[in-house]
């Protein structure tokens, strides 16, 4: 179908002079805009929101992976052999030093414990008549009755017997030794775990296989390893006296468990292996831990933080504040002379819960910007506004400086209602 355009002149007079006046109305109800399209009112430097850097004393840690380790084990193994007539403990549970565990068939260690008391008794009694007979041939010995070779031979059994005495003393003692072996005894006071023989097993001496096992649960170790960089470094920080020790001669050690909750007991390192693992250049470190209520077991994965002294005159900025270059560098921006932004490389030693250990390229009363970084470039001026402030944060509130976006630009260009030809073409199409 074509479409016929009817000129403007084909309007009457008084139709124009209504649509002219109307145009100019709407017009006049509008606000001219600001300059290069910003809503009224967000004129100015942009706000960013920035925190004043400020030193303060700072304790050094070093958070290393490691695992606990009882403070004593031992491993039950019989002395002798034979067969096992009981098991007189819970297995899983608390065993006291000295407390029997076991008992072996006693019998033939205790024939056997007889026997060498009855060849004491008799070597005994031996030497109670080689005694005397040899006490009565001193005093012949004096009356010329008697030969001095008599004599010398009588002083030799003397000694024998008592040799034999003493040999008979000391095969009564083994054997009441071995008896005693029949009773299994825990050697010290811990948690006992599974028992791997039951009532019945024949068991031999020096066997492989443990009976059972025995560990002091408290205190508790805690195995961790550092690497040997980080070990020189921290020396070379005493060296230089950037770091201060902390006084009390025994570095304090914090415990964080496997789902990342805080063991409630503080530990103090016991000391550092003098020998470094050529596998992995890596020290071990050992610290105890008490653990009254045995919720540390061996064997398990924990990191412990390592106190290891304290660096005065420290400055600390939040994590938000700090990015990287290309090349990795640590950069960050800071309000200068006159507001200007100026950018700063760092360098940073360590994280310290969210916040970076910056060691150069900040001073104390900078004020680092970390917020609104998105809206600043160096060189540009800012309103510096401490940090948490809702216009300098990104996305803040309306008509705050940074908070404008394309949409109240748009906004602005409706109102101008500038005049085109296509919408009035448009408006007067004749659709036939």
């Amino acid at each position: 179908m074509m479409r016929r355009f009817i000129p403007f002149s084909a309007f009457p007079r008084p139709v124009l002079l209504a649509a002219v006046t109307a145009a100019l109305a709407l017009v006049a109800c509008g606000k001219a805009p600001a300059p290069g399209g910003m809503p009224p009112g967000a004129g100015g430097p942009p706000e960013v929101g920035v925190v004043t850097v400020q030193p303060q004393t700072v304790a050094i840690t070093s958070e290393l992976s490691g695992r606990t380790v009882a403070n004593v084990i031992a491993e039950i193994r019989p002395q002798i052999g034979g067969i096992v007539q009981s098991r007189s403990f819970r297995e899983g549970g608390e065993v006291k030093a000295g407390e029997q565990l076991y008992q072996i068939d006693p019998a033939v260690y205790q024939a056997n414990h007889e026997s060498a008391k009855a060849g004491l008794a008799k070597a005994e009694a031996n030497l109670v008549t080689v005694r005397l007979k040899a006490d009565r041939y001193k005093e012949l010995l004096s009356a010329k009755a008697v030969s001095q070779q008599a004599v010398d031979d009588i002083q030799a059994s003397l000694k024998q017997a008592e040799a034999d005495v003493a040999a008979s003393k000391a095969s009564a003692e083994l054997a009441r030794i071995n008896l005693a072996y029949t009773r299994v005894v825990s050697p010290i006071s811990g948690r006992i775990g599974k028992s791997s023989i039951t009532q019945g097993a024949l068991v031999t001496v020096n066997q492989a296989t443990a009976l059972a096992t025995v560990q002091q649960l408290d205190p508790i170790n805690v195995d961790v390893t550092q690497s040997t960089r980080d070990m020189m470094q921290l020396k070379r920080a005493f060296d230089a006296g950037q770091i201060k020790n902390t006084g009390d001669g025994q570095a304090k050690v914090k415990l964080l468990l496997e789902d990342g909750s805080a063991y409630p007991l503080e530990g103090k390192l016991a000391f550092s292996e003098a020998t470094v693992d050529a596998g992995t250049s890596t020290v071990t470190l050992r610290a105890v831990f008490p653990n009254p209520k045995r919720e540390l077991l061996p064997g398990m994965y924990v990191r412990a933080v390592i106190e290891q002294g304290i660096r005065e005159q420290s400055l600390l900025v939040p994590q938000q504040g700090v990015s990287r270059d290309p090349l990795g560098n640590a950069t960050a921006m800071v309000v200068g002379a006159e507001n200007k932004v100026e950018p700063r490389q760092l360098k940073t030693e360590r994280a310290i819960g969210d916040k970076w250990l910056v060691t150069e390229g900040l001073k104390a009363g900078d004020q680092l910007i970390v917020e609104g970084l998105q809206k600043v470039r160096p060189g540009a001026s800012v309103k510096p506004v401490p940090a948490g402030s809702p216009s300098a944060a990104p996305g803040g509130k309306p008509g705050a400086p940074g908070a404008a976006g394309a949409a109240p630009a748009a906004t602005a260009g409706k109102a101008e209602g500038k005049p085109t030809d296509k919408p009035a073409e448009k408006s007067t199409a004749d659709k036939k």
